[in-house]
């Protein structure tokens, strides 16, 4: 079978870096193998390509920024990984980390080099090593995917990016179909190992033509690079008079409060990153194998301030859907990544509640709630939650808990749709408003009793002013992501702590 492969290495690093930018890292490769039928096929990989090796490593700047390259040629020798390239990739990995680099690796590899067989084959271990190191120094890795990608690549360094992106229609899997074929007397099932199925089940971020790499790579570099101290001085003054509320202005009653906020034309997280952030780009998954539609994640910037955003989307064209345990186990993905890499994380709150189907309970819905509030508390990142509509039951709890806790005038939070409620104590739905009242659901309540820090103002809803709203919005989580970043860790955290401690 004969595979038809795209873009080659200098090509692709051509297309990405900015022009004259490019530095190689590549050290002459010294070694000579025994086997002449094995000596005699590197001769004409290396006459064929110019290259001496499977991998080419180096620097250049991407959109300005400096950052550290490492990439596969797939016409060597189906750019196999061998003792020679595993080491120039772990040199390559290792001088990233020493520089404080951020790290693009496009992988297009068969796998390891068969004709060097087993010490071949353990490479993967130290580059992996290499990279856990480059991780664990906060240190960004990105992975593009090029066709092929298979075998002990993928399984190692090409499913450890930060954000994973892959070219379209690429093979990738763990498993090559020659050898599959070879194996199993049948060929591999059609439409598994795309790059496009891999993104439909949560495993790839996005799958875009290798012509998009550098702007993606420059605009996830925006964010992650962006300065993480901000002087108060720095900041544009809130216009107070049209963002806050106070928790004496208690006014209309949660009835009403809960109807604007159910609104089909309410403006929901989608249009809060269109309107009020910049270079977004949105994650998808778990990178796990699971993906949940009812749960958003992406890095962003509101302002100047650079963060991983994670929140319930309400704007999907099959209506607003309920949080599974797959969406939950993605939103722990965005809190372990803000982690790793330094970054403020905002949730943001919008769920008529968690699922309720047999697939969620066997899934660990319960579990996961538990993990995420777990998770929350204890993330040592600046944490702003925005409750910006619905807020209901255990799907809403699991993003709450923050540094700050930021509500909209109609937003609101209850244990169960006041519905629910009214059914329980009741068995009747005809007293929901009563017991929503009772209940002390609305913002202006959150705000008295603790749970709150700030509320934005609608003036009178979100939905008809969605522009102004949304500005406002944004004005406000830059503000308090900014003070949160200029407060110590510590000190943070213990609050943090604090003040679910003292509640109630």
């Amino acid at each position: 079978m004969t595979v038809q492969t795209g873009l080659g290495a200098v090509s692709l690093i051509e297309a990405v870096v900015d022009p004259g930018s490019w530095r190689s890292w590549d050290e002459p490769v010294s070694s000579v193998p025994a086997d002449p039928a094995y000596r005699a096929d590197l001769a004409r990989a290396r006459e064929r390509t110019n290259l001496d090796e499977a991998v080419v490593t180096g620097e250049g700047t991407i959109g300005g920024h400096r950052v550290a390259v490492m990439t596969c040629e797939f016409a060597f020798l189906g750019g196999s990984i061998g003792i020679e390239a595993g080491e120039r990739l772990v040199r390559a990995v290792e001088r990233a980390t020493r520089e404080g680099l951020a790290l693009l690796a496009s992988p297009s590899s068969g796998g390891t080099r068969m004709q060097e067989g087993t010490l071949a084959f353990v490479q993967m271990v130290k580059v992996t090593a290499a990279i856990a190191d480059h991780r664990k120094a906060g240190l960004p890795y990105l992975v593009y995917l090029r066709h092929p990608t298979t075998g002990g690549v993928l399984a190692s360094w090409g499913s450890l990016g930060h954000v994973s992106a892959a070219e379209p229609g690429a093979l990738v899997g763990f498993l090559g179909p020659r050898v599959y074929e070879a194996i199993h007397g049948a060929p591999f099932p059609d439409g598994v190992q795309t790059a496009e199925n891999l993104f439909a089940h949560g495993l790839l971020d996005a799958v875009f033509p290798p012509s998009r790499l550098a702007e993606t790579v420059a605009r996830v570099l925006n964010v992650l690079h962006a300065p993480r101290e901000f002087p108060a001085a720095g900041l544009p003054a809130h216009d107070a008079s049209s963002g806050s509320v106070t928790a004496s202005a208690g006014g209309l009653p949660a009835a009403e409060s809960i109807g604007r906020s159910r609104r089909a034309d309410r403006p929901g997280v989608r249009a809060l990153l269109d309107r009020a952030a910049s270079d977004v780009t949105p994650l998808s998954g778990t990178a796990s194998g699971e993906r949940d539609p009812a749960l958003l994640l992406a890095l962003a910037r509101f302002g100047t301030v650079p963060c991983v955003v994670l929140g319930h989307d309400r704007d999907l064209p099959d209506g607003h859907p309920a949080l599974g345990p797959a969406g939950l186990r993605a939103a722990r993905r965005g809190m372990h990544l803000a982690a790793e890499l330094g970054l403020p994380l905002v949730s943001i709150i919008d769920t008529g509640g968690a699922a309720l189907s047999r697939e969620a309970e066997e899934g660990g819905l319960a579990g996961e709630i538990a993990r995420c509030l777990a998770d929350l508390v204890v993330l040592p990142s600046p944490t702003v939650c925005l409750l910006m509509g619905e807020g209901v039951g255990g799907g809403a709890l699991a993003l709450l808990p923050a540094d700050r806790v930021i509500a909209a005038r109609h937003a609101w939070l209850s244990p169960l749709p006041p519905e629910g409620a009214s059914a329980i104590l009741y068995r009747t739905t005809d007293r929901a408003a009563e017991i929503a009242q009772r209940q002390g659901v609305r913002s202006t309540d959150l705000l008295r009793n603790g749970v709150v820090d700030r509320i934005v103002a609608e003036l009178p809803d979100a939905a008809d002013e969605p522009e102004v709203f949304l500005a406002r919005v944004g004005v406000v989580l830059e503000e308090e992501l900014a003070a949160l970043a200029r407060r110590d860790p510590a000190e943070r955290i213990a609050a943090r702590r604090e003040r679910y401690r003292r509640l109630g």
